[in-house]
């Protein structure tokens, strides 16, 4: 079980910033700017990679999901990112969005 699961099942605190049915986001514990905001569906999917047909209308739910949490906080210019895989900076294998913002983003990023 990853620590995402954990945190969709309530068994590790976060900072929620948003929650429903498919879809929970929360603060970054690490962030990487001053606005750094995690979306993960709440349906364990890996990766991108892992993601199959039927998990279109989702990840659309995610991304329209990110782009009201960004407004929310206020950000009208901000880098949606997701990695996918070890080599692409991917660490918890439970497919997510970054939220990152407030700051000047250069390129590129890694």
């Amino acid at each position: 079980m990853s620590i995402f699961q954990k945190i969709i099942d309530g068994e590790m605190p976060a900072d929620i910033v948003y929650n429903d049915d498919e879809v929970c986001a929360f603060k970054d514990i690490s962030p990487k700017a001053p606005v750094h905001i995690l979306v993960i569906p709440k349906k364990p999917i890996k990766s991108l990679s892992d993601m199959s047909s039927d998990d279109i209308q989702l990840m659309g739910t995610l991304l329209f999901r990110a782009k009201q949490i960004a407004a929310e906080q206020g950000l009208t210019d901000y880098r949606l990112v997701t990695n996918n895989g070890a080599q692409a900076g991917q660490s918890v294998y439970h497919i997510h969005f970054h939220i990152l913002g407030g700051r000047p983003m250069g390129w590129p990023p890694g």
